[in-house]
């Protein structure tokens, strides 16, 4: 799913009207993600070893090359990431040791992870960093969350996969746009075909 498929399920959501709280909760949760780190490298995104958020990672890092927002784009940490893996996708948990003020640190994580990344989340809190999680039924994670979204788990087109890439869409928005679809449906055109260019 791309930012323009993102932003067609997101007026879809809207459309139906059933999940407009939770659109709601994610443009604030957005907006949150997108203040946190305070310098470019400050975000760090972390999850379940056997469910890193490889995707979500990715469109952070689009996202914030698409909004010039590079705090956005986020540090990937593994658990265990192999010798000789590229620089991108070489850090690993022990870089939560040196977190602190100004760092952000989103955990994304269906249930709860293992009680290893659970005490290594606590620490970097304690240590100044801000925790934000996006979860359906971690409810220890979310104990540490300065902020936190949950996505619902009921059938429909919002999974947990999908709420990522309106999370990603949301942190990516520098002000709070006004509401309706008419307004977001132009802001998706002009996405697609680009600004609009008057001729002189």
């Amino acid at each position: 799913m791309d930012r323009v498929q993102a932003a067609a399920l997101r007026d879809l959501l809207d459309a139906t009207g059933g999940s407009a709280d939770w659109l709601e909760a994610s443009d604030e949760f957005g907006c949150a993600l997108r203040r946190a780190p305070h310098r470019a490298g400050g975000l760090l995104l972390a999850g379940p070893a056997d469910d890193e958020p490889w995707h979500l990672a990715a469109h952070l890092t689009d996202e914030s090359q698409w909004a010039n927002l590079p705090q956005l784009a986020p540090v990937l940490l593994r658990h265990d990431p192999p010798p000789d893996a590229p620089p991108h996708l070489a850090a690993g948990l022990r870089r939560l040791e040196s977190t602190g003020r100004g760092e952000a640190l989103l955990v994304v994580a269906q249930r709860d992870p293992a009680d290893q990344l659970l005490e290594r989340v606590d620490d970097a809190r304690r240590r100044g960093a801000r925790i934000l999680t996006v979860d359906q039924s971690a409810g220890q994670l979310r104990s540490l969350a300065h902020e936190k979204l949950i996505v619902p788990s009921g059938p429909g087109p919002l999974t947990f996969d999908s709420a990522q890439h309106l999370v990603s869409l949301a942190a990516a928005t520098r002000e709070a746009a006004p509401g309706g679809l008419r307004a977001r449906l132009g802001r998706w055109i002009e996405a697609v075909s680009g600004p609009r260019v008057e001729r002189w």
